[in-house]
């Protein structure tokens, strides 16, 4: 068991810091130490801006996002387009195709995937608001943008299911070769989602 070199303050910055994903006990203390050494320019701004987002910070109502304003942003906004529907496991998802700049639709978080593992059922997503906002007459198509796993491929399959009732179009994300890959360093399901789902050229 390693001993304590600072104070309890310091440790439990340091356990805390220990607790974000990417972040492992020695990448904490090295993070704490840059924290402490640079107090003025960093620690204290970063402990304001951490008391703010938790006062302001609330979750999106209808699509599930992160904002400071409920609805977000992104439901607010009058250019994207309300026949769309992007569905996603995770915020985090989200994030990553608004960065792409690639769709310009509505969101909707499920909070997760299914996973018989893990105990996530279906009660535990939101699927029943997902199936209330696909039966609106504006929606057009709904997109899965979910992970090419076998439980973000389970959970589309069940989506498919539950929305298959609906005049709804439902597509999902593209598998294989990605952009700049080389087949020789592709696994075998990655190059047979690509062989499956090849196009015209």
């Amino acid at each position: 068991m390693s001993r304590a070199v600072a104070g309890p303050e310091i440790e439990r910055l340091i356990q805390l810091l220990a607790k974000l994903p990417g972040l492992g006990p020695r990448s904490a203390r090295r993070a704490a130490l840059h924290l402490v050494k640079k107090r003025e320019q960093l620690l204290g701004p970063l402990a304001e801006a951490m008391a703010v987002a938790r006062e302001r910070i609330v979750v999106c109502s209808v699509c599930g996002n992160v904002d400071t304003s409920d609805p977000c942003g992104l439901c607010t906004d009058p250019r994207r387009d309300d026949g769309l529907i992007v569905v996603v496991a995770d915020i985090s998802d989200l994030w990553a195709l608004e960065r792409s700049g690639a769709v310009s639709g509505r969101y909707h978080v499920l909070g997760g995937v299914l996973s018989a593992l893990d105990g996530i059922r279906p009660e535990h997503l939101s699927l029943d608001a997902l199936v209330a906002r696909a039966s609106d007459p504006q929606v057009k198509e709904v997109i899965l943008a979910l992970n090419a796993t076998v439980d973000g491929q389970t959970t589309a399959h069940f989506i498919t299911d539950l929305l298959a009732h609906l005049p709804v179009k439902v597509t999902r994300l593209a598998h294989g070769v990605p952009v700049g890959g080389e087949l020789d360093y592709l696994d075998d399901g990655t190059l047979a989602a690509a062989i499956r789902q090849r196009t015209g050229f």
